[in-house]
């Protein structure tokens, strides 16, 4: 397993693959897997069957997760940059490694 270094709540591009180039806010991370969904990006069509709270049944749109390795961080300038990790008095802090700065 590697070591995640984006967070819930980032923003990030995508930079491999069929999405490549599209922006969102990571809402959830899997670890285990290493992948992530991203807010908008990756939709997939999934069929539901009609139920008590759904009636009707239907297609749906979801999210699909990504690899981590396919995403980067986008910094406060709005460009992709790599994420590192140091000690600031007593605690550790993250850093993008383009502009140097806390994120």
């Amino acid at each position: 397993m590697v070591k995640v270094r984006i967070k819930t709540g980032d923003k990030v591009r995508v930079i491999a693959g069929e999405h490549k180039g599209s922006e969102g806010v990571v809402t959830r991370i899997f670890k285990e897997k290493n992948k992530a969904i991203v807010e908008g990006v990756n939709m997939v069509s999934k069929h539901e069957k009609p139920s008590a709270t759904n009636p009707q049944g239907g297609i749906k749109e979801i999210e699909a997760a990504l690899q981590i390795s396919n995403l980067s961080l986008i910094d406060k300038n709005g460009k992709s940059t790599r994420v590192g990790y140091r000690i600031e008095g007593d605690k550790k802090v993250r850093f993008a490694k383009s502009t140097n700065e806390v994120i």
